[in-house]
């Protein structure tokens, strides 16, 4: 196993305590630490960006090892297994998901593959972790997580967010109820990503939605859940191409707002409103990072009392990681974090968003 000696062997130790203003509210949250969780040998199918920060972040801060990475070019696969210390390099996806010593399978391949390739690892009987977007729609999802239930074989969705220190706090704060119902919620995400080519190909689902705009929908529906509505409109460009996106959901009781454009940077924030409270996530709220807490009691002037916990930690990919691993352990096939019915939610909601949007793939 691999680690930066420069770097924190267990950052998870550095996580503070939550202030008690904080902690009042979030009472019975718990935060398992990802070098707990069981040993885990990896495989990764895809030799891009995102497979290379799972291959820096997994071994440096869990037990786990990432003992395979797959391209259909050997050479890309050979090289990026030198990179990053891993043993063992294949030239096809099917060599990886048959090898006896990957115990489960990370896909990180472009968005149009992830269902082909999670199916590949199902269908071979190896645990999946699929990079998000889960699939390109909900009939993909759908097709994929029947075959897990089918085979019995773990399957999750790679909302690294999700399994965070402070959506965990997020998630209890909302079951406790202390702060009342939610009333509104807000997340954005702008990039200034044109220079990445697939984005500007439409045959390969480029567009802000499916890889931006995934994340602040996701958000939504972990405070709201299944929306009642959507409604949505895009900036499409001569190739209908989603440059940005405004995205409203409704529920019985609240209002839920995304935003997401790939031609410009924004905050990167998100805020979820309760009638006595609010908790929000000012900057890049879908990494590790500060979440503040507003209450509004009677009486209080201005805005009452704020206080703020900054959960700010290296890495980030090792809490999904160490959750597969923990379930695996157990003989679950899906993590109440990121359940198969949050994902197939999700993906209903993606393509209810393209078509009131007008974001048609050229399959489609």
């Amino acid at each position: 196993m691999i680690r930066n000696a420069l770097t924190p062997s267990n950052p998870h130790e550095l996580l503070p305590e939550l202030p008690d203003a904080l902690a009042r509210f979030a009472h019975g949250v718990e935060f398992p630490d990802p070098l707990e969780a069981p040993a885990l040998r990896w495989g990764i199918i895809g030799a891009g960006g995102i497979a290379r920060t799972f291959a820096r972040d997994v071994p440096r801060y869990t037990r786990a090892e990432i003992v395979a990475v797959a391209s259909r070019d050997l050479g890309r696969a050979s090289a990026f297994a030198r990179e990053m210390g891993i043993p063992m390099a294949f030239g096809s996806y099917e060599e990886l998901v048959e090898d006896p010593n990957v115990d489960a399978v990370y896909v990180a391949t472009i968005n149009t593959l992830h269902a082909e390739h999670a199916l590949l690892a199902l269908n071979a009987g190896k645990p999946v972790l699929v990079e998000k977007p889960f699939t390109m729609d909900s009939v993909q999802a759908e097709t994929v997580l029947n075959q897990a239930s089918r085979s019995r074989v773990f399957a999750m969705e790679a909302m690294w967010t999700r399994h965070l220190p402070q959506s965990r706090v997020i998630r209890q704060v909302i079951a406790n109820g202390d702060l009342g119902c939610i009333v509104s919620v807000q997340a954005d995400h702008g990039q200034s990503l044109l220079d990445v080519p697939r984005l500007a190909r439409p045959e390969l689902g480029g567009g802000a939605l499916m890889d931006l705009g995934i994340y602040p929908v996701s958000f939504l529906h972990e405070a709201l859940g299944r929306p009642a509505s959507v409604h949505a409109v895009a900036r499409l460009n001569s190739d209908g191409i989603d440059l940005g996106d405004a995205i409203t959901v409704q529920t019985d009781r609240a209002l839920g707002v995304a935003r997401c454009t790939m031609d410009g940077r924004s905050a990167t924030s998100a805020e979820i409103v309760f009638e006595c409270g609010a908790l929000e996530l000012p900057l890049q709220f879908y990494r590790p990072g500060v979440l503040r807490l507003r209450t509004f009691e009677e009486g209080a002037p201005d805005d009452g009392a704020t206080v703020e916990w900054d959960a700010t930690l290296p890495g980030g990919f090792q809490y999904e990681a160490a959750e597969v691993a923990r379930r695996l352990a157990v003989g679950a096939t899906e993590s109440p974090d990121m359940t198969w019915q949050d994902t197939w939610e999700v993906m209903r909601v993606m393509d209810r968003i393209r078509a009131d949007a007008g974001i048609v793939f050229p399959w489609e």
